[in-house]
């Protein structure tokens, strides 16, 4: 069986020279549990900042043997629980950079893959879309009239975030991205109603063309220099987002936020940690699955074929260089 693990401990951000596919044993099938074989693997941010610097209390895996963590769908080829049979197609947040996966009952849900792609659960059916549907539904409460901003908007998260709010019936939805071909995917393909190119000149004069009123709610995947933005067009009473700090997870200083514009603006500030939020799943892919199979929520991926690619894919992640949702197919 193969498994991806890191070289060394890391000092920066991954590279894909960091990385090493090796040979491991394959695990056996658990009392109470399954065998899963890996069939899509999901990158995200988070897993570079582990990899780095460890994320919130964890500590990253140990170099040459350590499994480097990864939400995974997979189908179960040995069963021993009477939550799954063999056949049946499985999502876990406890899976990894491996071919197969040994998990017990409480490691997995199982998944439909009648009416949408198995690949789904990687992405916006998976905890990318947990986090959006936990910070727009849960969170925020997006409803009619509502502007929305979000930034990192040609991200997994970001724009299912401004999918779920316009379906949640926000009048405007407005992403922030970088570069021409984020920004076309964001306005074209997710429909957002407009994108702003931070790489542009003078694009943040353009909020106050598409938004001439401020915005209501803001979801913040960033960090500190976008959040100051946002809250200088909000109006009174706006909500506040604060999933991501992107820009921070590298830097060897905490990121440091302005209390005077929250103050000011009299927002309303919610921290989102997506764990939380684990034992709603059902609630969460029971409201999503119809916007997703009528095409109301558009999937876009960044997708790698074979384990050995994850180690690229995780570099141009980190680097922001991704377009969709990175997924490793195996």
């Amino acid at each position: 069986m193969q498994q991806v693990v890191l070289k060394h401990t890391l000092s920066e951000k991954p590279k894909a020279e960091d990385f090493d596919l090796v040979q491991m044993p394959a695990p056996t099938c658990p009392e109470g549990g399954v065998l899963v074989q890996v069939k899509y693997i999901s990158l995200d941010p988070y897993v570079g900042h582990l990899l780095h610097k460890g994320h919130m209390g964890q500590t990253a895996p140990e170099p040459a043997r350590g499994l480097i963590p990864g939400a995974v769908v997979g189908e179960v080829i040995e069963s021993r629980s009477d939550k799954a049979g063999a056949g049946d197609h499985v999502h876990s947040m406890d899976g990894g950079w491996v071919e197969v996966v040994a998990l017990t009952d409480s490691q997995f849900t199982v998944v439909d893959t009648d009416s949408v792609p198995l690949s789904a659960y990687a992405g916006v059916l998976g905890m990318p879309g947990l986090t959006a549907w936990a910070g727009v539904t849960q969170l925020a409460r997006v409803t009619d009239g509502d502007v929305f901003l979000v930034d990192a908007a040609a991200g997994p998260v970001g724009g299912t975030a401004g999918q779920i709010a316009r379906q949640c019936g926000a009048k405007t939805v407005i992403g922030i991205a970088g570069g021409t071909e984020k920004c076309r995917l964001v306005e074209k393909v997710y429909g957002f109603d407009a994108c702003l190119d931070y790489r542009e000149a003078g694009w943040r004069e353009q909020l106050g063309i598409h938004a001439p009123d401020g915005i209501t709610v803001h979801y913040e995947n960033v960090g500190a220099d976008m959040l100051a933005f946002a809250l200088s067009h909000m109006q009174p009473y706006a909500r506040v987002i604060l999933c991501g700090l992107a820009a921070h997870y590298h830097d060897p200083e905490p990121a440091r936020i302005l209390i005077g514009p929250i103050i000011g603006k009299r927002a309303s500030v919610h921290g989102l940690v997506v764990y939380d939020f684990y034992d709603r799943w059902q609630a969460f892919r029971d409201a999503v699955a119809p916007w997703v199979t009528s095409g109301r929520i558009t999937i876009c991926e960044d997708r790698s074929q074979g384990l050995g690619e994850a180690p690229a894919l995780m570099q141009k992640l980190v680097n922001g260089r991704n377009v969709g949702k990175c997924v490793v197919a195996l």
